[in-house]
Formats: C-alpha cells, structure tokens, sequence
C-alpha cells in the first residue's frame, strides 16, 4: 500500500472524471487527512469518479483515498465513528 503523511496540505480535485476534475480546479486542505475525509464523507458520491489529491507532489487516485481512510492509522474519527457515538443504547 501506498504511504501518505496525513498532516501534510493536500489538493484535492473532484469531477465525474479526471478532465472535469482538473477543469473545475482544486480545493485545498490543511491536511491530506481533511481531504480525505471530505471526499468520502461530504462530496457526491459521483465526483469521486474523477477524484485525484496531490500531497507533496504525489499524486493519489479514488482507490487510494478508499484505502487511506479505511487504514487503521487515518488520524481523523470516521462518520460512522462519531455517529455511532452519538446514538448509544439507553440503559434503565
């Protein structure tokens, strides 16, 4: 699997292809991990077609981004994550 330094900025691209992507341009991000979280939490499930992010000059495809969030060692809490813990049985 690929590495990535979760902290670093990132560029992130999205589009339901790679030319629409780069036509529509990039939005930065403090760190590859917000990009990352963006990505498959909060954009339309369609732009992540096109998807790439650039991290210190490597550049990174949809499958990657799938991966680094599923990775153990993504540093942010995931949607479900927070979800679930929000939503916890109440005991009597």
């Amino acid at each position: 699997m690929k590495t990535i330094d979760f902290n670093a900025e990132a560029s992130l691209y999205l589009g339901r292809d790679w030319r629409t992507a780069l036509a529509q341009g990039s939005r930065r991000f403090p760190s590859a991990a917000k990009a990352i979280r963006f990505a498959l939490e909060e954009a339309p499930p369609v732009s992540l077609h096109g998807a790439r992010m650039i991290v210190d000059g490597r550049t990174y495809s949809p499958d990657d981004l799938q991966k680094f969030y599923g990775d153990r060692t993504y540093p942010l809490h995931r949607k479900a994550e927070l979800e679930a813990r929000l939503v916890e049985p109440f005991n009597d």
